[in-house]
């Protein structure tokens, strides 16, 4: 069984911003499969989905992003999936907006919601996506620009980077080494 986690926050307010493209990218898959997030369990909403053979959990913590890790722990523990099956999707600060990059492991990078799931976890080794949503460019504080919403003439590039995310996840689940999935996609 393999848990596809993307990171956000809950809520309508929250649903275009920046920290939200990991839900997103969530919202991709589903609406290719016809999917739904039909269980609210263990502080998030998730389903439990059959591709290409394989068991697959589809969750979005419903925690607020500093608090990610409560959600994903107990998911773990109760459907007993193991880290190296585990691929955490979220935004990135320090990539171009549109840019996708997978890696096996590694830190936190400032990332609250990848710091939280790295202490519930009790590991820096599991599969990430990053998804590049640039930085502010003006004075504008880090926490009000993550939770801004992509300007127009950028949604296209966001939409590319989401499916591009999407399509490494389906790769991966087919039974491609994820170091593979890493070289077709990282850019």
């Amino acid at each position: 069984m393999k848990l596809i986690v993307g990171l956000g926050n809950p809520g309508r307010k929250y649903k275009k911003t920046r920290h939200n493209i990991g839900f997103r990218t969530i919202d991709a898959l589903l609406d290719r499969h016809g999917w739904k997030l039909n269980n609210s369990k263990f502080h998030g909403d998730y389903a439990i989905e059959h591709f290409n053979g394989e068991k697959i959990v589809l969750l979005q913590p419903q925690t607020y992003m500093n608090l990610s890790g409560e959600s994903i722990r107990p998911l773990m523990d109760y459907y007993d999936i193991e880290t190296e099956d585990v691929i955490v999707i979220y935004d990135d600060l320090d990539l171009p907006t549109g840019k996708i990059r997978l890696r096996q492991k590694g830190g936190h990078g400032g990332h609250n919601g990848v710091r939280s799931t790295i202490e519930h976890l009790g590991t820096k080794e599991f599969k990430r996506i990053r998804l590049g949503v640039g930085r502010p460019v003006n004075a504008t504080p880090v926490v009000d620009y993550v939770l801004g919403k992509f300007p127009k003439d950028e949604k296209e590039a966001v939409e590319q980077s989401v499916q591009d995310a999407a399509d490494a996840i389906e790769a991966w689940i087919e039974g491609k080494p994820f170091v593979e999935v890493m070289n077709d996609f990282n850019q």
